[in-house]
């Protein structure tokens, strides 16, 4: 179990780094409910989001984790999930 806390700025910064924001797209904004496609995010983009979430937090994401979690509401919590989750769960 981990004391780590992923938030939507952890997320913005890492939508940022890995793939850049879409023109017009302002994530800034309220983004909480919109989803990842809107926001101009598609599947490779959020492979490269969810390997260097991986990377960052030293956890290993489900494959199905974006298509399950298509907000980045619904995504942040459950990466929370898996960082609090007990060790070898």
């Amino acid at each position: 179990m981990s004391d780590q806390k992923f938030t939507i700025e952890d997320l913005k910064r890492i939508l940022l780094e890995g793939a850049g924001a879409e023109e017009g797209v302002d994530l800034d904004g309220n983004i909480l409910d919109s989803d990842f496609e809107e926001l101009g995010y598609e599947s490779l983009a959020l492979l490269e989001t969810g390997g260097r979430i991986e990377r960052e937090f030293g956890i290993s994401l489900d494959d199905d984790v974006f298509s399950e979690h298509r907000t980045p509401r619904t995504l942040v919590e459950a990466i929370n999930a898996t960082l609090s989750a007990p060790v070898g769960a």
